[in-house]
């Protein structure tokens, strides 16, 4: 039997994003305490229509999924992309509709490289602009912390940021898991995050990037411990 996720009948607390809790980080140096940018990136101004996987997740997952969504929209004005997440509620499939985000479980983790998440995007122009996008969460990630942070640095790529390996450990939310179900207590965009977000949305505003490459590597000068986090591209079926 279908697991069921019902938004309206639970009430929690959202952390508040950790952008808005402490001071901005200055300089906000690449490779240091901030991440690159030019990956995948929702259009100016959008409002992302969110949905998860009705069987692949329970009632008690949904506030851990939740919360990073509610972080990114705190600083939605603060990054400049007018981007917003709206939760629409549980489905049974995969949606593949303009401006929607699925997050669903699937194989992800391989043992070497050991990431447990990706993101999965389509961009129906063939560029950056991304069309729908999918979150995959690997059915080994199981601690609810844990499910938090990898929601919240993959929501990042959905803003372009790009993992950093080699930046300060909590500077960005784009570095490093040490494993899987290892928390990192890092549940929403960084101050530097913010900053890097906005540089983002005004280079897009002058010119929009070609669609990113699966193979796409940008190397920080350091292996990962743990989160390698590929950039995907699927076609609808």
């Amino acid at each position: 039997m279908m697991k069921r996720l019902i938004a309206c009948s639970i009430l929690f607390v959202v952390a508040v994003a950790t952008a808005a809790q402490s001071p901005a980080i200055t300089p906000c140096k690449i490779g240091k305490n901030a991440p690159a940018f030019g990956f995948w990136t929702w259009g100016a101004n959008s409002t992302i229509k969110v949905y998860i996987l009705t069987a692949d997740f329970n009632n008690s997952d949904l506030p851990y999924l939740l919360t990073p969504l509610q972080n990114w929209n705190a600083v939605a004005e603060a990054t400049l992309s007018g981007v917003t997440f709206d939760y629409r509620g549980a489905t049974s499939a995969p949606l593949y509709c303009e401006n929607c985000l699925t997050i669903m479980r699937g194989p992800v983790f391989d043992g070497v490289k050991r990431h447990a998440t990706e993101l999965r995007a389509y961009s129906a122009r063939r560029d950056q602009i991304m069309t729908w996008a999918q979150i995959v969460v690997d059915p080994v990630l199981t601690n609810p912390r844990a499910l938090t942070n990898a929601i919240a640095h993959e929501l990042g790529h959905n803003f372009g940021l790009i993992d950093c390996y080699t930046c300060k450990q909590k500077s960005t939310v784009m570095n490093q898991f040490k494993a899987p179900n290892v928390p990192n207590d890092m549940e929403g965009p960084t101050a530097c995050d913010v900053a890097q977000v906005r540089t983002a949305y005004k280079e897009l505003a002058v010119r929009v990037r070609p669609s990113p490459q699966a193979t796409e590597v940008v190397d920080e000068g350091e292996e990962p411990v743990d989160d390698d986090t590929p950039v995907v591209i699927r076609k609808p079926f």
